[in-house]
């Protein structure tokens, strides 16, 4: 049964993979659909959009969200932390060492401060990783945005194009906390109907996001057609490295193995979706959401490469517990 959840789960992520990286060549070839209809300029729905995706993921959360933090507060506080201090400085770097034009060389820091990915927990069942430290992780630094995005784009950011951190705290809060709090009352209020919300929120943030980064990229063909293909480069290697650099920082904290695949999943996926959220907010969609839009279809890519490898390959404590004998059910048990 596990194997089928696992092959389903595997299926359902190769093919919003496809669908991401098929929305971007359509968008390159065809950029006027996803332009504008008549007067109705379609990059206006970004933010909507996100906005319903994070209702969706409010009402998946609970309570049990944050057990994590008392049942294994050295794992959590290392994920969080080397997602916030990994991808933001590897960012920074990487955008002086490729010396983009400076909005799109913010985009590269914006990609590196955001939180983690809402795909990291299927990758990490995916992977036989930690799942519970997975939704941990991706819960607090969702929740921790607000405040360390706008701190990090400013300290880092700041030399290439003018942030506001007030008015950033701002967007962020009203694109993340307030339709998470929103979708944990209506989980709390509807909770019998929330089974199904939970079966159709999913399906709709894939549809979001998938058309998310058509219009970010049919409004950026232009700047994309010009640094295309290095900046794809710059994404990959800052994707590519913040798996290697997680892993291996969680091996030095001494972390078991399946820990050491979920922070690595962590740092390495991004919520590129709030990243596009607020280049559009700061009106600089077609330039500083360019990293972003390509963030999501490679980060999606390499992390399915990534999590189909490690679950042909169970770490040692998984081995464990399914050579572990199952005690026979007597009738006291049921």
């Amino acid at each position: 049964m596990k194997a089928e959840t696992n092959e389903r789960s595997s299926y359902s992520n190769l093919i919003y993979t496809a669908l991401i990286i098929s929305a971007v060549a359509i968008a390159l070839t065809f950029p006027e659909p996803f332009t504008k209809i008549g007067d109705f300029p379609l990059k206006k729905l970004i933010v909507p959009l996100l906005q319903i995706i994070m209702l969706g993921m409010g009402t998946t959360m609970s309570i049990k969200d944050f057990e994590g933090v008392i049942k294994q507060p050295r794992a959590v506080f290392v994920g969080v932390s080397c997602h916030f201090l990994i991808m933001p400085l590897l960012g920074f770097t990487l955008a002086n060492v490729f010396k983009f034009p400076p909005e799109i060389a913010a985009g590269v820091v914006l990609i590196g401060c955001s939180p983690s990915g809402l795909a990291s927990n299927v990758m990490c069942f995916i992977a036989k990783a930690n799942v519970p430290l997975s939704i941990t992780v991706t819960t607090l630094s969702t929740l921790l945005a607000p405040f360390l995005m706008p701190a990090l784009m400013t300290l880092l950011a700041g030399q290439f194009i003018e942030i506001s951190f007030l008015k950033m705290m701002v967007e962020i809060m009203e694109i993340v906390i307030l339709p998470v709090i929103i979708g944990l009352a209506l989980n709390r209020i509807f909770h019998k109907s929330a089974v199904i919300l939970n079966r159709i929120m999913p399906l709709i943030s894939m549809a979001g996001i998938v058309l998310i980064v058509a219009i970010i990229t049919a409004a950026g063909r232009d700047s994309l057609l010009t640094v295309g293909w290095t900046l794809a480069l710059c994404v990959l290697i800052h994707n590519l490295t913040g798996f290697t650099l997680g892993y291996w920082s969680a091996r030095i904290f001494g972390m078991d193995e399946q820990s050491c695949r979920t922070v690595a999943i962590e740092v390495g996926l991004q919520n590129g979706g709030l990243a596009s959220g607020i280049a559009v907010q700061m009106g600089k969609v077609a330039t500083v959401g360019l990293a972003p839009a390509l963030f999501g279809p490679i980060m999606n890519t390499t992390g399915s490469l990534l999590a189909t490898y490690w679950s042909q390959h169970p770490p040692k404590e998984v081995l464990d517990t399914e050579a572990t004998p199952i005690k026979s059910v007597s009738s006291q048990d049921i």
